[in-house]
């Protein structure tokens, strides 16, 4: 399958050339011009990924401050190494990465699966945002955004949000199984 930037830059350019041949046969007339077109565009790109995307579904916390410990919940359609959430992360609000826990394998069998991670540096009032990456889609799957001291909310990320930290370190080094 397709991997990396380069990658999302071809399959959003086919869409988009798709959305605008189709936008140049409808009757303009029917087109509301209230409606931001680049907004639905996103929309309907995330709406089709969705399938293939890997969702945080929940956040628990145990430690103390500056050295938590993180168990974080994933649901992924993980098929094997050829497709998995290779990863989750914890996130300042502006994008800054804190921590990443690479997960090794694949949880075809296991879903949803938590894997615990840590320590992460922050204050119990710290906002902090929870994602996880697909290997071979990258972001967009729901995220947890909130504090240790007041919990965590589901959250949908835009998919170009701190998107250049998919080539950060520490990145997977091969898939088990």
């Amino acid at each position: 399958m397709f991997r990396g930037k380069n990658s999302r830059v071809w399959l959003v350019s086919i869409l988009l050339g798709s959305l605008l041949l189709w936008g140049c046969s409808q009757n303009q007339s029917e087109i509301n011009p209230l409606v931001d077109t680049q907004d639905n565009e996103e929309l309907e790109l995330d709406q089709e990924s969705d399938a293939i995307m890997a969702d945080v579904v929940s956040v628990n916390v145990s430690g103390d401050s500056n050295a938590y410990q993180f168990s974080v919940g994933i649901v992924s359609p993980d098929t094997g190494c050829e497709q998995y959430a290779d990863w989750w992360e914890v996130l300042a609000e502006d994008g800054t990465l804190l921590y990443r826990r690479v997960l090794g394998h694949s949880h075809v069998t296991e879903q949803p699966f938590v894997r615990s991670g840590g320590p992460v540096e922050i204050d119990a009032d710290t906002v902090i945002i929870v994602r996880a990456h697909m290997n071979t889609t990258g972001y967009s799957g729901k995220g947890m955004k909130g504090t240790v001291a007041s919990g965590f909310d589901e959250v949908q990320l835009p998919p170009d949000f701190a998107a250049d930290l998919e080539y950060e370190v520490p990145q997977p080094s091969e898939c088990a199984f």
